[in-house]
């Protein structure tokens, strides 16, 4: 009889405490100048108050026991402690004000500044130059939150993650390293806090980072997405390869980190979507459109085009990895997008090529200009415009050419485009640059070009680049009827 109330009593007690996600917590790095959502969880009815810079935001859970304030929009800053107050009292300390990026896609964003555990078999290889970027991430202002691995059949509330860490020497090996090339240019640049939220998983394709109702609009996806309906919410035990099912790391890794708010979102992933280019084309804006609608802003969306991989082909010809560049190119009709080409940073043996530094340097100038509002940057290589033929000539006109094109540093003759007659036959053609935007293509054995590729293969030879040293953007001028691959 004794044992009943005091059981009783802890349970309520604990059913009354003020708790908070693992998003929200010491170290954390805040975005500035928007209003901040703070929110938890406590006893329904409960009083909560948050108090930030003096001033005290109140809330009252609902019937779930779930509450929410807004903190005002606050200028870059910090450190700044964060108090929770119910029955209990929680201190969130050193928080930062800055900018908040979510880093999502597979395994070439998942991979770590420095894997402990490389060379071993299993391990991510090293990036260039591991132990001297490690020895010199000393930057106590730039934080990552890693979220949690987690396969979900229903969208979750809580991802437990692994805390919010300090940049320095000894956390920085755990870093997603595109992110912190990112996030280090971005700071140094701008001198503001900046965090970033990692959330990706090695292998996955993009339909499993895409919300139910999302797919549901794409026939493809729709009795997949019905057939996860009868699931359990947490599959009590995960099914081989269950992290490639539709939605389930929208549901276990996106959606419990709605709503913090954000400066953008930089994603590198497909990969695991080669050999369904045609498909990307809508499942890539789908994915962009779904999680703006979720977070209820037009967020910057910025993306790695795929890397060259595998051994290079004597002769033009197909390419599933050239279809899904492609397609990642025409999201760029999308606003507020920008898309780091990746073509001359891979290695054909290995998919995850070392040079992550160069990933994220340009990755931060398409967000000087897409988020920063720079118009000044140059953050693309020559984007193909238009297409004149005259007799056997073809004539290409590029825009971003910068300070104008030019060959590759360390080469001679201009390489990478291939033109086709009526028949679709591609051969290699002959490229000379005309003026600043201009290139001309020959190719004898085509007397009446009606097409040209570029660099359209899983590990092309293109070698043109503006002077502000960025690639041409692989295209081709016979895409499929409503698909033209311009951007």
């Amino acid at each position: 009889m004794l044992l009943l109330p005091a059981s009783l009593g802890t349970s309520l007690v604990a059913q009354a405490t003020v708790r908070l996600p693992a998003l929200v917590g010491n170290h954390m790095v805040v975005q500035r100048d928007v209003p901040v959502p703070v929110w938890g969880w406590a006893a329904p009815g409960e009083q909560v108050a948050v108090t930030f810079r003096g001033r005290s935001y109140q809330a009252t859970p609902n019937a779930a026991g779930r509450w929410q304030v807004a903190l005002p929009a606050t200028p870059a800053g910090g450190p700044y402690t964060i108090t929770i107050k119910g029955q209990n009292t929680l201190t969130v300390d050193d928080v930062l004000v800055g900018d908040v990026w979510l880093a999502s896609g597979q395994s070439n964003m998942e991979l770590p500044l420095r894997d402990k555990n490389a060379p071993a078999p299993g391990a991510y290889p090293l990036i260039l130059n591991a132990e001297q970027e490690v020895a010199m991430a000393d930057f106590p202002q730039i934080r990552q939150f890693t979220v949690q691995k987690v396969v979900a059949y229903q969208p979750q509330a809580e991802n437990e993650g692994y805390n919010w860490q300090v940049c320095s020497p000894a956390t920085a090996g755990s870093f997603s390293a595109v992110a912190y090339f990112f996030a280090r240019d971005l700071y140094q640049r701008y001198h503001v806090p900046i965090g970033i939220i990692s959330s990706p998983w090695g292998g996955t394709p993009a339909e499993a980072w895409v919300s139910a109702e999302a797919l549901q609009q794409l026939p493809d996806f729709q009795a997949p997405v019905a057939a996860l309906a009868q699931r359990p919410a947490r599959p009590a035990t995960l099914e081989k390869d269950a992290q490639n099912t539709s939605t389930v790391l929208y549901n276990g890794m996106i959606a419990p980190l709605q709503p913090y708010a954000l400066k953008g979102v930089i994603w590198y992933q497909g990969e695991s979507n080669t050999g369904r280019g045609a498909q990307y084309r809508t499942l890539f804006p789908a994915l962009i459109r779904d999680w703006r609608a979720r977070w209820g802003a037009e967020l910057p969306f910025l993306f790695v085009q795929l890397a060259n991989f595998t051994k290079t082909l004597p002769l033009p010809g197909p390419s599933d990895w050239a279809e899904v560049r492609e397609a990642q190119a025409l999201a760029l009709a999308l606003p507020r997008t920008g898309m780091a080409v990746a073509i001359d940073l891979g290695d054909p043996d290995d998919i995850h090529p070392a040079n992550k530094q160069d990933v994220g340097h340009r990755l931060a100038l398409v967000a000087r200009q897409v988020a920063y509002g720079d118009k000044k940057v140059v953050a693309a290589g020559p984007t193909f415009q238009r297409m004149r033929v005259n007799g056997n000539q073809v004539r290409l006109t590029f825009g971003n050419t910068g300070s104008g094109l030019m060959l590759k540093s360390g080469t001679t003759t201009l390489s990478g485009f291939a033109v086709a007659g009526a028949d679709g036959q591609f051969h290699w053609a002959a490229a000379t640059l005309a003026g600043s935007n201009e290139v001309v293509l020959t190719c004898a054995a085509v007397p009446t070009p009606v097409a040209v590729r570029y660099s359209w293969a899983n590990n092309p030879l293109g070698n043109l680049y503006n002077r502000e040293g960025l690639p041409a953007v692989p295209f081709r001028t016979d895409a499929p009827t409503g698909t033209a691959s311009k951007p």
